[in-house]
């Protein structure tokens, strides 16, 4: 009788991990920043049916970055969790923490136990009440579970790491609205291109606003927000 083929578990673990990045990796990215009124999501979506940043509770957002059958899976979960929870209990009691830990579990369990782990990044955002008595909370949940809890800005998707040191170099705390769309769209284009409000896709979490604080942001306000790209200068006639 022949040996099964053996592969060493941390070979495995890297296999899947250098498989998950890969497809995340040939994604638009999306990056998320607090500004003075609460949390802005910009990403790059030039589609007008997929959704990759939606609501999922009053105060709550999601967005994905990968393979988007994948995150718009968790999406729904998630939303089915959050009513739940609130319907059990109180609406009071949904929160990002929760949400973005039952999304920890199930990534790690598909990453651990499954032939090929999700290919997905997710972000679960959640604003503050405007009374001040909740602060602003970014979760950055990895493929394979790994939670991190971002203070004023997250990047998800292709290119990460570039846009994460154009963000640095430009974010600051109180922007405004408009501000804080111009430095997530450098941010997410750097200086070899340009993107339009066409090719974007754009939603907000206000604390201004009363229950459901998402809002999103489209068609004349955004363009009126956006940044407008410069056209190339023509040559000079000889």
């Amino acid at each position: 009788m022949s040996m099964p083929f053996y592969v060493a578990p941390e070979q495995v673990m890297k296999d899947r991990a250098d498989y998950a990045r890969k497809g995340i990796a040939r994604g638009r990215a999306l990056i998320a920043v607090r500004y003075d009124e609460g949390i802005l999501i910009v990403a790059e979506n030039p589609s007008n049916t997929l959704r990759k940043v939606s609501e999922i509770y009053d105060r709550i957002a999601f967005a994905g970055v990968g393979r988007y059958s994948e995150f718009e899976q968790l999406r729904i979960a998630g939303v089915r969790h959050a009513d739940l929870k609130g319907y059990s209990f109180s609406r009071e009691d949904v929160d990002a923490r929760g949400l973005a830990n039952a999304y920890a579990q199930i990534l790690n369990q598909v990453f651990t136990h499954e032939i090929k782990p999700l290919e997905v990044e997710i972000l679960v955002a959640e604003v503050g009440s405007p009374d001040g008595g909740s602060t602003d909370q970014l979760f950055h949940i990895l493929y394979d579970g790994t939670v991190m809890d971002e203070d004023h800005y997250s990047v998800l998707g292709g290119e990460a790491d570039a846009i994460t040191e154009r963000i640095e170099a430009t974010w600051r705390d109180g922007m405004n609205l408009g501000e804080g769309i111009t430095v997530a769209v450098a941010a997410l284009s750097g200086e070899e291109r340009a993107l339009s409000a066409d090719d974007l896709e754009v939603a907000i979490l206000s604390r201004t606003l009363e229950r459901r604080a998402f809002r999103r942001i489209e068609g004349d306000e955004l363009a009126a927000l956006a940044p407008v790209a410069e056209e190339p200068a023509a040559p000079a006639a000889e």
